[in-house]
């Protein structure tokens, strides 16, 4: 047996695969596809479906294994996903006809390639725009025999506007996909303002399949400035006599999932206010039913469902592309910023590739105003010569022509040779001139280059106007109402557990169950539509709204706060307490003698914020706290038994959550224990 050194042997053989699937398979670049996505269209650019008729699907895939060697099935797959008939794209790329399936049902499954058609869909013009003018990088394909381009000259951020997802080694990537007119407005702002706010242009994520987005304008900025973070989708309903109708679910989910759900809720006895669920879908569009029982309220039935089922699904953003070859995590403006970089580069190699052509032509036109001076002994020459092959190098001598000219001379046609067309055709040697010039202008002014990119953005615009389908719901208090609202008691444990038990399910109910060793370390009642506060030992203070925490019966051990909460290994659960209008005040008391009467209203905030640190003085150590009213009195042990007594009301309030104590004692010693009375 030979030995090997696990890490020579990752690096040599696991290491180009990994990088192989990285670069080569799973991620986008700039121009927004993977390779399997530009080879597939690339090969139905080339087999001429920009504008031609719709040709059978398995005629494409057949065409595109000539890039892909992968199999037909993963390549039909990557069309089925690009197609306008599956839906799952806000700018379809590919105009299809037959059954392609669609994105939100698991088994609607789509058609064989034999049965299916397409063609290239409008917008798809708008990535081959320049390919033939050398605009992008051409590379061999696996064969040798063909070359394909390393990226698309698209002429908007495509990568913005579709959705994207890819699985990678070590790394993912999970695109969302926004509305292109934003897309193409913030890009236009871009260019003459690098510093923009990206908010004032786009406003949230965008889907093709709608639904209604959860607006959190906290979260939200936060994915647009660093690429990552999450958002909630919800299902878009009508209600109507003794059911609901829901017509558009999010985008992460399914059909099947949701209705699959619902049935194991109804049969589980969790929802016992609905008698049927069913897929209605048909050729309308989306349609699933819900038949309610008679008298119930259908928003508090759905504000149930919301919770319990797929119909509110959450949407992770993760924005890892390719940039140069490496991945990059990145937010919007900096995916803006790269794109306006390779469409730039793009348009300046479409200029360099036109002047040369430009000047190969003025070239020729050159050597044809040389013969103009003597045209009799031009044509004498090529009459007379003794062979094709004696016309060049004679033209070439007598004339002073390069051998380009004289082969362009050569070929002229002899009812051309004639003063008055060689004139009309050296007419072109001026506008020739002028066009190398504006180009010229163009590849050196940088503001011609923002200028050509806006018209092209702007022409996008107004050739493929998609309004928004993704509504935007902001939850704020006046909504507030529609929460099912009951009493019901909360109890901390020692080992940070969390137990909502609804105060019906505490009647004749028996021992609380715990973890062993555990025991509960707090209890208070409160109701459904509160906001709870919970204190950790590290100063910080994480907010939850009692109706997102699930009820639990007496007989269960309830909901893990560090792992609900994302608690630090070492951060401690201190103290929880209940608001509905931040008028309460807490006393926060610290081991050297300070006390901080904090009111609660310091802990509110505008956006719906889940977190917050510097809650107390950080400082210091923390030994206790506890709601307090003005009308309390504290008692303080110290160690060495002294004891001090203070009133609440003679304490002054803190202005910032985080300033320093007020000393209640002087001596060194800590406190010990203290009473609230």
């Amino acid at each position: 047996m030979i030995k090997q050194n696990i890490s020579e042997t990752l690096e040599t053989n696991y290491m180009p695969y990994a990088m192989s699937v990285i670069v080569s398979r799973a991620l986008p670049e700039i121009d927004g596809f993977k390779p399997s996505h530009r080879k597939l269209l690339y090969t139905m650019y080339k087999m001429g479906l920009l504008h031609s008729v719709k040709t059978k699907s398995a005629n494409i895939v057949g065409q595109t294994m000539k890039l892909n060697p992968h199999g037909d099935i993963p390549i039909y797959e990557t069309m089925v996903r690009l197609t306008a008939g599956y839906n799952a794209l806000n700018t379809p790329f590919i105009d299809s006809k037959g059954n392609f399936g669609k994105v939100y049902s698991r088994d609607m499954a789509y058609a064989a390639s034999r049965y299916t058609e397409a063609k290239l869909s409008k917008i798809s013009q708008e990535l081959f725009r320049d390919i033939e003018e050398n605009s992008v990088n051409f590379v061999d394909n696996y064969d040798g025999k063909m070359k394909e381009p390393i990226l698309l000259p698209v002429t908007f951020p495509s990568i913005l506007v579709n959705s994207n997802q890819g699985i990678a080694v070590g790394m993912a990537c999970n695109i969302c996909g926004f509305n292109l007119e934003e897309v193409c407005k913030a890009t236009i702002a871009y260019l003459y303002n690098p510093n923009i706010n990206i908010n004032d242009y786009i406003t949230a994520p965008d889907f093709p399949t709608g639904g209604v987005l959860l607006y959190n304008a906290e979260e939200l900025n936060r994915i647009l400035d660093t690429g990552r973070g999450s958002f909630k989708l919800r299902a878009l309903y009508e209600k109507k006599e003794n059911c609901i109708e829901i017509t558009e679910i999010p985008y992460t989910t399914t059909i099947e999932a949701i209705i699959d759900k619902i049935e194991d809720l109804i049969k589980s006895g969790k929802i016992r206010e609905i008698n049927d669920v069913r897929d209605e879908t048909d050729l309308n569009g989306l349609k699933i039913t819900i038949d309610i029982k008679r008298g119930i309220d259908a928003e508090l039935l759905m504000q149930k469902l919301f919770k319990m089922t797929q119909l509110q699904d959450t949407c992770n953003c993760n924005f890892n592309i390719l940039i140069n070859g490496n991945p990059e995590v990145i937010g919007v403006k900096r995916i803006i910023e790269e794109w306006y970089k390779f469409r730039k580069k793009c348009i300046i190699k479409k200029c360099y590739f036109n002047i040369e052509k430009m000047n190969n032509k003025c070239h020729l036109l050159e050597g044809l105003q040389l013969i103009l001076q003597d045209l009799d002994k031009a044509i004498n020459i090529i009459r007379n010569a003794k062979d094709d092959k004696a016309v060049v190098p004679t033209l070439m001598k007598v004339f002073s022509l390069t051998k380009d000219q004289a082969e362009y001379v050569s070929e002229i046609k002899l009812r051309h040779l004639n003063k008055q067309h060689i004139l009309n055709v050296l007419k072109d040697l001026k506008n020739l001139a002028l066009e190398i010039k504006k180009l010229e202008d163009i590849i050196n002014n940088e503001k011609k280059l923002k200028q050509i990119i806006k018209s092209e953005l702007q022409n996008i615009c107004k050739s493929n106007p998609l309004s928004r389908k993704t509504k935007l719901l902001t939850i704020n208090e006046e909504e507030n109402h529609i929460i099912e609202d009951y009493k019901l008691k909360i109890f901390i444990t020692n080992s940070s557990y969390l137990k909502k038990i609804p105060l019906v399910s505490l009647r004749n109910s028996g021992d609380q169950r715990l973890k062993e060793q555990d025991f509960i370390i707090q209890e208070f009642e409160t109701t459904n539509k509160s906001e709870l506060l919970i204190f950790t030992n590290q100063a910080k203070v994480y907010k939850l709204k009692t109706n997102e925490i699930e009820d639990c019966k007496v007989s269960q051990l309830g909901s893990y706060l560090p792992n609900i909460l994302d608690l630090d290994n070492d951060e401690l659960i201190m103290y929880v307490c209940s608001t509905y209008s931040y008028t309460e005040t807490i006393i926060v008391i610290f081991e050297d003698g300070k006390i901080s009467k904090i009111p609660l209203s310091l802990y509110q905030t505008k956006t719906n914020r889940k977190k917050l640190v510097n809650a107390y003085y950080p400082k210091s150590k923390c030994i206790s706290i506890s709601l307090a009213n003005e009308n309390e009195i504290i008692k303080l042990v110290k160690s060495n038994q002294d004891i001090k007594i203070c009133k609440i009301n003679e304490i002054p309030a803190k202005i910032k959550r985080d300033a320093v104590g007020d000393k209640i004692f002087s001596n060194k010693k800590p406190i010990l224990k203290f009473e609230i009375y």
